[in-house]
């Protein structure tokens, strides 16, 4: 019987997933615990509504700042080294908020100015981590490997982060901030075990302006159907997903009824649904089909929607929550692993970030969309909007979810193989 060790990273995998698995596992400890007393933080600090979203939307402002400038600039720097420095800066910004909260000169305008800070370290520590895995394994096991760091998000991240944060904020503010200092700390102590990663192949030692890398990586990506289409159904689907999500609370507190506890055990169920899909998920790669896994999360994606507009009873939607964590998770995975596959080592940062940017972007325009549509129509009328929308995305790109999983690397094909798979490959 293999040991749990091997169950969670397999041998075949080698020894540097293992520290790069170590260290995401471990910095996201850290960012669970202040998933739960950032918030508190500055929510201690002022009563103006203003001022708290702004410690939200401070999460979500990197990415459409530096995300592209992230993306190019791990395409042409050791990605190892680019996460350690990135690491090493976050740590730094949180030790001065411990010395600033110990001393009691902290205030709200330096907790948002912390906060803009760690989300900007935040961005290239994501970008350049996310180009690591296919550098580590085979293509054949980045399905397993994304997996595997999924489910280290969804336990430390969503599951267990919070309720410790929230536990160490009541005993003294600065204590979840110093717990996260030594996670991000091991963090980087851990990938620092790795071999040296190779620098991403590039054709002249000499490095243009970083726009001309993005606009090189925007061409790419572009011109390079199933990539592209893949990205723009994440980002159609992630403002259909926004909208309902950006008034969740309301919807849970005021239309179903279940109070803040009952909003809390929402986004619990979703980790359990989460963790319940990691434990399946091998099992789901060697017996089902990426395209029909691919379908089948999305259409739930869709009933999801249908099923919050219909329900007026918390115990359903704990009950949907749960699925949804599930296929979300899978939907999670498969999506990174298909874009891993396809894009070449040197692109890897570059459209990597802007897919992260679309996410983000997606986000912020959907949850805007939600606010409007729940002032004028109520708190279940983002839900049908989600619905429908979802619907109609999922009938344009059904056929197209085939040619995106049997697509082959560009490294395999050719360049010149590009440009005539366009027209196939948008065929609704």
């Amino acid at each position: 019987m293999p040991s749990l060790g091997e169950l969670v990273a397999p041998r075949r995998m080698g020894r540097d997933f293992r520290w790069l698995l170590a260290s995401s596992w471990t910095s996201n400890i850290g960012d669970g615990v202040a998933l739960a007393a950032a918030p508190l933080l500055i929510a201690s600090m002022t009563s103006s509504p203003i001022l708290v979203a702004s410690g939200a939307i401070l999460q979500f402002l990197p990415w459409l700042l530096f995300g592209l400038h992230a993306g190019a600039i791990a395409d042409r720097f050791d990605r190892r080294r680019l996460v350690m420095f990135a690491n090493a800066a976050r740590a730094v910004v949180l030790a001065a908020l411990c010395v600033f909260l110990v001393t009691g000169v902290a205030n709200i305008w330096i907790v948002l100015a912390v906060a803009f800070l760690y989300g900007t370290a935040e961005v290239f520590v994501d970008t350049a981590g996310s180009t690591l895995l296919p550098m580590l394994v085979k293509p054949a096991d980045l399905g397993i490997g994304n997996a595997r760091l999924q489910a280290g998000y969804l336990v430390a991240n969503q599951f267990a982060g919070p309720p410790l944060g929230a536990f160490l904020f009541a005993a003294g503010s600065a204590w979840p901030f110093l717990l996260e200092v030594v996670c991000v700390s091991f963090a980087v102590v851990l990938i620092s075990r790795m071999a040296k990663t190779p620098v991403p192949p590039r054709e002249t030692d000499t490095h243009p302006p970083v726009h001309t890398d993005i606009a090189e990586g925007i061409r790419w990506l572009w011109r390079n159907p199933p990539v592209r289409m893949l990205v723009l159904i994440i980002l159609v689907f992630n403002i259909t997903w926004a909208a309902p999500w950006g008034v969740l609370v309301l919807y849970a507190t005021e239309h179903l009824q279940m109070g803040a506890v009952g909003y809390g055990a929402l986004t619990t169920a979703s980790a359990a649904g989460g963790i319940l899909a990691t434990l399946s998920f091998g099992w789901l790669e060697r017996h089902v089909s990426f395209a029909a896994l691919m379908r089948i999360v999305l259409s739930l994606e869709v009933l999801m929607h249908l099923a919050f507009a219909l329900t007026t009873t918390g115990w359903v939607a704990l009950v949907i929550m749960f699925f949804f964590g599930a296929y979300a998770f899978v939907w999670g995975t498969i999506s990174t692993t298909v874009r891993q596959r396809l894009v070449p080592a040197e692109l890897q940062g570059r459209v990597a970030s802007v897919n992260m940017v679309g996410v983000f972007g997606g986000m912020i325009v959907g949850q805007a969309l939600g606010g409007v549509i729940a002032q004028v129509w109520g708190l279940t009328a983002p839900w049908w909007f989600a619905f429908v929308g979802a619907a109609l995305t999922l009938l344009l790109v059904w056929k197209p979810i085939s040619q995106i999983v049997s697509a082959k690397p560009v490294a395999e094909t050719g360049p010149e193989d590009v440009e005539p798979e366009s027209q196939s490959a948008n065929e609704p």
